[in-house]
């Protein structure tokens, strides 16, 4: 499966959107990098590459992100990583990774699942 790493300046809004994902897709491989070592609101390089770990498989990882550094981060962990199969998306975090972990754990494939994601970026809430 397809893994989710959920990047958020907050420690708080990265675990939210993680239970979301648990709900509508338990399951799925996702994992949340939010905030710094410490505690406080910002964005670790290490706890990204911590998430990218515990989810990456050979179906490739799917990374979503707040705003700001937290893009600059997770793109300096994929690049460190090396792998092809670590996308970062510019999507909504909570639409996108809950339709990345549905299309995940229905086996679909990183491009698809990819476009799941992105697609949550102009689908209307009601």
């Amino acid at each position: 499966m397809v893994g989710i790493v959920i990047v958020s300046h907050s420690r708080l809004l990265a675990q939210g959107v993680l239970d979301a994902t648990k709900i509508m897709a338990d399951g799925c491989p996702v994992a949340a990098a939010g905030g710094t070592d410490d505690g406080g609101y910002g964005t670790s390089y290490e706890q990204i590459r911590s998430a990218v770990d515990a989810v990456y498989s050979a179906d490739g990882v799917v990374v979503l992100v707040d705003m700001g550094s937290a893009v600059m981060t997770a793109e300096m962990v994929i690049e460190d990583m090396g792998y092809d199969n670590i996308l970062l998306l510019d999507c909504p975090i909570a639409e996108g990774a809950v339709a990345a972990s549905l299309s995940s754990l229905c086996g679909d494939d990183l491009e698809t699942v990819k476009n799941q994601a992105l697609s949550s970026k102009t689908e209307a809430k009601w």
